[in-house]
């Protein structure tokens, strides 16, 4: 029976890929109480890599579909319009199953992309695997409902604050950034950080969709069922898992709080909006 410092050196990392700690996974009689604590908390690191990244692009692309759905042109707002739709309208189960056997369909020495003076081949085969195909999956996903989220917020601009943007000179690019953009942000923001927070707990779903964790290599929820697999006892990995999310769930609860402050830095205490967690059950 090892000791738990000897289960930290050989798990707390395995959930890396096999060149970082024991090969095997530990089986049978032989798993410890510390094997699953540090075995689920390093599979966490891939819900942090999943859900860190898919915000940080989701935002950045939410931001852009949201300004091209709130054009008056057709040709900007009707695509945006189409891709919120069919994101928020299906569930995000089958996008990782529908996107995956699209990635498997691609040849395998990759997309030749004729640029004229040369051909560019793009490799396609990291796509079938859960850290680029998944995460683009859940990107897409969180652009939808993010995007949203800011459209809304769009639409409740003040219209004085456009008027005082025109008299002061401000047009384009200019105004969106000193006005548009800063009230945007104040007004989604306590809805994006439960959307933040539903992300994190959909990577989950990540390994437990069609794409295979390669050299047993995954995120935390796939430990938590290896475990239960081989003991026959739910009881002990499932509740590591959810005290696990919970924490990060007051992280990301503390870190969103602080980017709420300074968004609504310039308004008296009592007229700030408090980040408050509501759960969506169905998505």
């Amino acid at each position: 029976m090892r000791s738990c410092a000897e289960s930290f050196a050989a798990y707390v990392l395995r959930p890396l890929g096999r060149d970082w700690g024991e090969r095997l996974l530990p089986r049978g009689l032989d798993i410890t109480l510390c094997d699953q604590v540090f075995l689920i908390g390093g599979g966490l690191l891939w819900n942090i890599y999943f859900a860190a990244l898919a915000i940080a692009f989701g935002f950045v692309l939410a931001t852009g579909v949201a300004l091209a759905r709130f054009s008056a042109h057709g040709w900007l707002w009707r695509p945006a319009a189409a891709f919120i739709f069919t994101f928020r309208g299906s569930p995000l189960f089958i996008q990782f199953f529908f996107f995956y056997s699209a990635f498997v369909l691609l040849p395998r020495s990759g997309v030749e992309i004729p640029l004229g003076v040369t051909t560019l081949t793009m490799d396609t085969s990291a796509l079938t695997t859960a850290q680029v195909g998944g995460l683009l999956v859940l990107i897409l996903n969180t652009t939808a409902y993010s995007a949203e989220l800011f459209l809304g917020a769009l639409r409740t601009v003040p219209k004085g604050d456009l008027e005082a943007a025109d008299a002061y000179g401000m047009a384009g690019f200019t105004r969106f950034r000193r006005i548009v953009w800063p009230h945007m942000l104040r007004l989604a923001w306590p809805s994006y950080t439960n959307e933040a927070i539903f992300l994190t707990h959909s990577t989950t779903l990540v390994f437990l969709s069609a794409f295979p964790a390669q050299q047993q290599s995954g995120e935390a929820f796939y430990y938590a069922r290896y475990f239960v697999d081989q003991t026959f006892n739910p009881f002990i990995a499932y509740p590591i898992v959810a005290a696990y999310f919970v924490l990060l769930t007051l992280a990301i609860i503390g870190l969103f709080g602080l980017v709420n402050q300074r968004l609504n830095r310039h308004l008296p205490r009592p007229q700030r909006a408090r980040i408050r967690f509501r759960p969506q059950y169905l998505r």
